[in-house]
């Protein structure tokens, strides 16, 4: 009998806090789990979440890093709009605190780094229940926090009135 024996690949993450740019495209932070028959090696990733940025030095790479960010995205949505489609058919307490929220902040680029870590903080907070099932408390439901922030005009720009 022949069996495969290659390493299996780590599942991909597709939960994207917001972030402010960083260096990096994308670099899974990953650790063995331990156990696994010969040469099989299960994987976990050890670090939750995705940065990445598409400001490259190399124009193929922030070209590709565009894609990569146009493509999450539409998948982002694609998430959301499938949820609003079938809304009515959760319970009413999923209606209830599901949904959106828009805030306009005047804020400047180091507030808003700020304010993505806390926010990154207390979201990853409630990790340890992606990896452990018996953490996660009767009732719950995989939930995607999705967050966005970025400025509405271009700096020097006047606010129309």
């Amino acid at each position: 009998m022949i069996t495969d024996e290659r390493p299996r690949e780590p599942p991909g993450d597709r939960r994207q806090p917001a972030r402010p740019a960083s260096s990096t495209v994308y670099k899974p932070s990953l650790e063995e789990a331990g156990g696994g028959p010969g040469r099989l090696r299960p994987w976990r990733l050890s670090h939750l979440g995705m940065n990445f940025s598409d400001l490259h030095e190399d124009p193929e790479t922030a070209v590709a890093a565009r894609a990569l960010d146009q493509m999450l995205r539409d998948r982002f949505f694609a998430h959301l709009q499938a949820f609003y489609d079938n809304r009515s058919s959760y319970p009413r307490e999923w209606q209830e605190v599901t949904g959106g929220s828009e805030f306009i902040l005047h804020i400047t680029p180091a507030e808003l780094r700020a304010l993505d870590e806390q926010i990154t903080e207390l979201l990853r907070s409630y990790s340890d229940r992606l990896e452990d099932p018996a953490k996660r408390p009767p009732g719950s439901l995989p939930v995607e926090v999705l967050l966005f922030g970025y400025p509405l005009r271009p700096p020097g720009k006047a606010a129309a009135t």
